[in-house]
């Protein structure tokens, strides 16, 4: 049992940071392995509503490898990648749309809705949330993999202005000239949406605890970066593996205006609000 003193003193240190983000926007990407855990994606999402009710304006971007390697595979289809990328033919496309769309997206509006939120399902095709042109990697074809190029954030602002947690599926419109969707990567998405959002803070949940610089010892965790310190760090292979594209997309955030980003480990129960409402916080901050 908590005593009521140690009650007390949590509330006591949660309200400057309740007030400073009230009626400011927080996208949440949330993704991978941190969704498998039944019991820890309940606690993401009811951070999410509790985040709502003390006047913060959450969103969440998610991704949903997990499921889409899972039902490739009931299909019987390998699935492939490029330099770390999954390729996506125009079958593997059908098959993102599906699962990211209908039924993770579906499942997490579920989620919230039984816990007492109120969500609302977009996919990033809605409203033209998100509009992308082909990408490639090193040169290679990556198939219908897109690279966000316009950001039409009206949909996500008209969902919160209406009481909504905006929960966004991360694929995107092809050019005018061409018909269907590109798979977006969901940090990347994510970061783009941030920025378009003018958010204060772009939260990326993970499976690691943050940013390590010895991967064998979590003491070791960078609490808090400075952006420009980044390129040091990659150089000296702190930053590094997948890693890095996450980095690189919190400083793609920075860039666009969003105020500070963070990297947690969203496998630790109430991890978010641990991150917004007390001093010590969690994971790895960088501003």
């Amino acid at each position: 049992m908590i005593a009521d003193n140690v009650r007390a003193d949590i509330l006591i240190q949660a309200m400057p940071y309740i007030k400073s983000f009230a009626g400011k926007i927080v996208v949440v990407k949330y993704g991978g392995a941190a969704m498998i855990n039944e019991g820890v994606r309940a606690a993401v999402l009811q951070d999410l509503i509790l985040m709502q009710q003390v006047g913060i304006r959450p969103v969440l971007v998610h991704g949903g490898g997990p499921e889409i390697d899972r039902m490739l595979k009931k299909l019987g289809k390998e699935r492939v990648f490029v330099d770390g990328i999954r390729y996506t033919d125009d079958e593997t496309m059908e098959i993102v749309q599906m699962v990211l769309s209908g039924k993770v997206n579906k499942d997490l509006v579920a989620h919230i809705e039984r816990q007492g939120g109120s969500a609302l399902g977009i996919c990033g095709g809605d409203g033209g949330l998100f509009r992308a042109e082909r990408l490639t990697k090193n040169g290679k074809d990556l198939g219908m993999v897109g690279a966000i190029t316009a950001v039409n954030p009206d949909v996500i602002h008209r969902a919160l202005d209406s009481g909504y947690i905006p929960v966004v599926s991360t694929i995107a419109l092809r050019p005018n000239d061409e018909s269907g969707y590109f798979n977006i990567n969901a940090d990347t998405a994510a970061a783009e949406l941030a920025g378009a959002l003018n958010a204060e803070k772009l939260i990326l949940l993970t499976d690691v605890p943050g940013l390590l610089r010895d991967v064998a010892d979590v003491a070791t965790l960078i609490s808090v970066l400075k952006r420009e310190d980044v390129p040091g760090l990659i150089g000296q292979g702190i930053v590094s593996g997948g890693m890095i594209p996450k980095v690189e997309c919190c400083v793609q955030a920075l860039s666009l205006g969003v105020k500070s980003t963070h990297i947690l480990d969203g496998r630790s129960p109430h991890s978010l609000l641990i991150e917004l409402f007390s001093d010590r916080g969690m994971g790895t901050m960088i501003v």
